[in-house]
């Protein structure tokens, strides 16, 4: 019988000290998530009638980097794979992703801004610093934005483009909203800014679509028959692969020259829209060889001079 009381009576200390544990265990995890909660609540500043607090900044955050993310990640959905099964071109495709991502973050940056309980009309002084500082040093870098949006709306060029703008000539690849990248055929990459493209003469290669005609001016000597020489320059162009079939070379009787007569070979491409040089030497080469084979004579500048007097000085 005393055995059980004191078997008893320490099981009653044993479940005290069991109790005692949990109990500062639970105190314990309380003060930490009761810490965690202060600091999360730790005001920064307000903003008009909101109060910007520690866990605030970090939910806008992560929202934030949520919605540029998935904001991109849609835009390549629908570039990559909605778009591309109907028969819109490259350039096209990606101007629509982007304006789709544009919107998303304008809509998702509102939504998340109003959903934590910020006081939007806040922005309104916010917006009236940017609005001078737009006046003073920002007008560069909003005219690019605005023609941006202008270039991906109107579309006078896409990706995928031939283009001339002021000094510089290549492909486009990439169409942000503050700049162009041009690629040229030296493989440099040319970083252009929108508003050259609304304000100056842009040239565009393939617009509606890659066939160009090009010109070839090509002189023979005043005793060679023109109807030789159109024949074997049409030859010429027919054996060239890069020369389209349909529209077909034509060539034209331009002018009688100085030392020569001198025809206009134009043929179509589209393979060397981005490389006119090429083609260019390619058909050069094949006429020089033509015309050595038929003996066609290709003149160099000459002068006749006609001395009626002083040759008798020269006896002298």
């Amino acid at each position: 019988m005393i055995f059980c009381l004191q078997n008893s009576t320490n099981i009653s200390k044993s479940m005290q000290s069991d109790s005692s544990t949990v109990s500062n265990s639970n105190s314990g995890n309380f003060d930490l998530l009761e810490w965690i909660d202060q600091i999360m609540n730790l005001s920064l500043f307000n903003l008009g009638d909101s109060k910007l607090t520690i866990g605030l900044v970090l939910t806008l955050i992560f929202s934030f980097l949520v919605l540029f993310v998935g904001s991109e990640w849609i835009r390549r959905l629908l570039v990559n794979r909605i778009l591309k099964k109907y028969s819109i071109t490259e350039g096209t495709r990606l101007s629509i992703g982007t304006i789709v991502k544009y919107v998303l973050i304008l809509a998702g940056v509102f939504s998340i801004l109003q959903t934590n309980g910020i006081d939007l009309s806040a922005f309104g002084v916010l917006a009236g610093a940017i609005g001078v500082g737009i006046g003073f040093g920002l007008q560069n870098i909003t005219n690019n934005f605005i023609s941006g949006l202008i270039i991906l709306f109107e579309q006078p060029i896409k990706v995928g483009d031939r283009i001339e703008v002021g000094d510089v000539n290549g492909d486009v690849i990439k169409i942000s909203a503050r700049s162009t990248m041009v690629v040229t055929n030296d493989n440099i990459t040319i970083v252009v800014p929108n508003s050259q493209f609304i304000d100056n003469q842009v040239i565009n290669w393939s617009h509606s679509d890659r066939m160009v005609r090009f010109n070839f001016p090509v002189g023979v000597a005043y005793r060679e028959d023109p109807e030789k020489v159109r024949r074997i320059l049409l030859e010429v162009a027919k054996d060239n692969k890069g020369v389209l079939e349909s529209p077909e070379s034509d060539v034209l009787f331009e002018e009688y020259g100085d030392n020569s007569i001198n025809f206009n070979l134009r043929v179509w491409t589209s393979e060397y829209v981005n490389r006119p040089k090429v083609l260019k030497s390619q058909l050069l080469y094949e006429i020089f060889k033509r015309f050595k084979e038929q003996g066609v004579e290709i003149p160099f500048p000459q002068r006749d001079l006609h001395l009626r007097s002083g040759f008798e000085n020269l006896k002298n």
